[in-house]
């Protein structure tokens, strides 16, 4: 039997994840003011950076560091709080928690504990740089940060060669060239979007191909920057004389007359039916 509690109701704990402005602060909104200034306890990723966005919107609250380094032994301590009543929010310093940021051992945590997760909306890098892309927004891949290591970036950036959505990364300025080297080698030269300094009074947009990127002058790209690529195109495999011949003999062999296996075979593969017919004639021959 499946559990079920409506997220604000009941008597089962809540924990908060707080989206958290990624540049402008006029972009935090009035419901995570009205959640933190109800909480017990403020968890975040960096206390001081999250203390000087709380005191322009007046909060004083006690905080917990929880970050990538100590996130098990925090998300203890968290939870802990949270079972015996008081009320805990969790910021990471820009967008999301979770989403390339800590916060995820800590949310699995509390709902192995049955505590409750609800996330209060905000900006996102990643979703604010692809809508301003102009790339296909239908269908996208998140990638994040790729790793550190040259190697493994080229294997990750290999391996993602053949995907068919729009791929959105995340970069820091003291990597992008090497970066952008890397996805123009693994990944051809294909339309790409750098969105630099986002929600900021320097926002830029950089159109163009990563070709045209791995000239840019690194001095001009700084601030935290997203990559947007568009994805790959996969090349239907033409079908070989060899195998269309193999497909009407299946189709024989199953009982069908002949040229009702080339009719089948031509409608199945998107081949004219007259050349699978010539084909079929010829090899008869």
């Amino acid at each position: 039997m499946i559990e079920r509690e409506l997220n604000f109701e009941g008597n089962r704990p809540l924990l908060y994840l707080v989206a958290t402005p990624i540049g402008n602060l006029s972009e935090f909104t009035s419901r995570a003011i009205e959640i933190l200034k109800e909480t017990d306890y403020v968890a975040a990723e960096d206390t001081r950076h999250s203390g000087e966005l709380l005191a322009r919107f007046g909060i004083n609250k006690p905080f917990i560091s929880c970050h990538e380094h100590n996130e098990e032994e925090a998300g203890e301590k968290i939870v802990n709080l949270l079972l015996s009543g008081k009320k805990v929010a969790y910021m990471s310093d820009a967008g999301y928690p979770v989403i390339s940021d800590p916060g995820e051992r800590l949310a699995k945590k509390c709902i192995e504990r049955g505590i409750k997760v609800s996330t209060l909306s905000g900006p996102n890098a990643a979703l604010n740089a692809l809508t301003s892309s102009g790339l296909d927004s239908r269908h996208f891949y998140f990638e994040g940060f790729l790793p550190s290591k040259r190697s493994e970036r080229k294997k990750e950036l290999q391996s993602l060669k053949k995907r068919e959505e729009t791929i959105i990364f995340y970069e820091s300025p003291h990597r992008i060239m090497d970066t952008l080297e890397d996805m123009f080698e693994a990944l051809g030269d294909r339309k790409a979007v750098i969105a630099r300094e986002l929600t900021k009074s320097h926002e830029e947009f950089i159109r163009g191909t990563l070709g045209e990127f791995v000239t840019l002058d690194p001095e001009t790209l700084r601030g935290e920057m997203v990559i947007v690529i568009e994805g790959g195109i996969v090349e239907e495999e033409k079908l070989s004389d060899e195998k269309i011949i193999s497909l009407i003999e299946e189709k024989i062999k199953e009982g069908k007359r002949a040229k009702e296996a080339v009719a089948e075979v031509a409608k199945e593969n998107g081949v004219p039916k007259n050349a699978v017919y010539s084909l079929y004639l010829a090899n008869k021959d």
